[in-house]
């Protein structure tokens, strides 16, 4: 079994040289990730595409490969092929005929064929006569060039057949690093896990800053969200998480700033702080989920004084998208169950906001702060490496052990993701076990018997860790992370 990689077409379209240095980058971000499902994947790049191997002995790996792929930025799709040789054109018919002939039965198809080498035939040629044999010695119910009920695809790549067993969309954009990093603000809401996918999806390494005003069970949330898009999109590359302790600032902004302007001195101070962050770790701009109209401080006129505090570029990807359309987005990636449980802090400051900030009257305002506020909340910010959050839970969860042993009055919930969980159900003798995927916790345990203890279970221990913990700060104590 192979896999056939498609770049996406904007790389196609690239210079030869810029064309061969983002896929070179493809082909180890592929391989980067996949080696993390298991060291004997094998990836071959080409020139118009990339092939990825699975050993014979392994079929089993054939899912966790095609699951990752649809997941790696730069990748238009894939296809799942079945490689063998031929002698000739009979030869590939008859070798279509035995996979697809049961298929066919009662549907209109259409046969396509992809080509390289040298042949004496072209591609049209195998179309006609494959097609041609399968519409008289199928069940199938004709021929349609336009809208088939089915599309039967070949690749010929000189010797070698390939019969695609299946198709697998890919993410698209560019691969990982071909752009330059970006910094991330994020809240753990709707807009800014949606617009950091954005920057993933386009090949910038995105690093998170996070401004903490909820205390820790806010951090864990936004932590989950973080390492989610991460683990699912970003895996091929290292990137930093940092939480600013932004309460200090809160504390100066309810005290000595007018009521109307709190918002916009708020998102001044974030992207101030945001900008010095970035500045050290040597990245050129800041990345905010902000839309045109969405809250009073993303009026035109408050982003222009926002964008004023600071020379840093700001990009806003979702500048003119519905509410909707985002929470679509959130949806189809993974973080709308996230989403819905954080509450939106920066929106609880002013009661009366302006929506037509004035420039001279914020800077006024900010004058009134403590001359070394963000020197503090910045020398107090902690940076870490992403993968490190799984490392930190260990060493914050206190209350809820880590264990191997179950007691048979004990429940184990499995918080993977629904389609981690089918292919490898977790199954125990003796043991009640309930699927509730980690998005999903948080919600639903509210409703569990408070009287049972509960055990949290996923493949690497990350997510039900941090699940643990971020129950834990609800006030459950009856919660424990299982590690067999």
């Amino acid at each position: 079994m192979k896999f056939i990689v498609k770049l996406f077409p904007e790389i196609m379209m690239k210079s030869k040289p810029v064309r061969m240095r983002f896929t070179k980058m493809l082909e180890t971000n592929i391989r980067n990730v996949l080696k993390k499902v298991d060291e004997s994947a094998k990836v071959q790049r080409q020139w118009d595409k990339i092939m990825v191997m699975v050993p014979d002995d392994r079929p089993d790996l054939v899912e966790a490969f095609a699951e990752r792929l649809g997941c790696i930025p730069g990748i238009a799709h894939v296809l799942q092929v079945n490689v063998s040789t031929f002698e000739s054109v009979d030869d590939i018919y008859q070798q279509t005929l035995a996979v697809y002939k049961d298929e066919l039965a009662g549907k209109t198809f259409c046969v396509r064929v992809k080509r390289v080498g040298k042949h004496d035939f072209n591609s049209i040629e195998v179309e006609r006569y494959v097609g041609g044999g399968l519409n008289q010695f199928t069940e199938a119910a004709g021929v349609r060039l336009k809208n088939p009920d089915m599309t039967v695809n070949l690749e010929i790549d000189n010797e070698q057949l390939y019969l695609v067993d299946k198709r697998i969309q890919g993410l698209g954009g560019y691969p990982m690093a071909t752009q330059e990093d970006v910094l991330s603000l994020i809240s753990g809401g709707f807009d800014s896990g949606v617009s950091s996918y954005q920057f993933i999806k386009r090949g910038s390494r995105t690093h998170y800053c996070f401004f903490n005003l909820g205390g820790d069970q806010h951090e864990i949330g936004v932590k989950q969200v973080a390492y989610h898009l991460w683990q699912k999109y970003g895996e091929s590359h290292k990137v930093k998480f940092i939480s600013v302790p932004f309460d200090p600032v809160v504390q100066e902004i309810l005290e000595r700033v007018d009521n109307g302007q709190m918002g916009v001195v708020l998102k001044r101070m974030m992207m101030k702080t945001a900008a010095r962050i970035a500045d050290k770790m040597g990245i050129q701009a800041l990345v905010t989920g902000e839309a045109m109209g969405q809250v009073s401080s993303q009026t035109l006129t408050n982003l222009n004084v926002i964008d004023r505090c600071t020379e840093q570029l700001i990009l806003r990807p979702l500048i003119a998208m519905d509410k909707q359309d985002i929470i679509d987005i959130c949806r189809r990636i993974g973080t709308e169950d996230f989403a819905k449980t954080i509450p939106e802090y920066c929106g609880v400051i002013s009661q009366k906001p302006t929506v037509k900030a004035v420039l001279a009257k914020v800077e006024a305002e900010e004058a009134k702060f403590s001359e070394d506020l963000l020197d503090r909340v910045i020398a107090d910010a902690v940076v870490m490496d992403i993968r490190e959050i799984a490392a930190q839970m260990d060493t914050k969860i206190t209350e809820a052990e880590t264990v191997a042993d179950i007691n048979t009055d004990e429940i184990i919930i499995d918080v993977r993701a629904p389609e981690e969980e089918e292919k490898d159900p977790l199954e125990i003798e003796g043991i009640e076990i309930q699927t509730i995927p980690f998005y999903k916790l948080a919600t639903q345990f509210a409703d569990l018997n408070k009287e049972k203890t509960y055990l949290l279970y996923c493949d690497r221990g990350v997510m039900s860790k941090l699940q643990a913990l971020y129950l834990q700060e609800q006030g459950y104590s009856n919660v424990k992370v299982y590690r067999p």
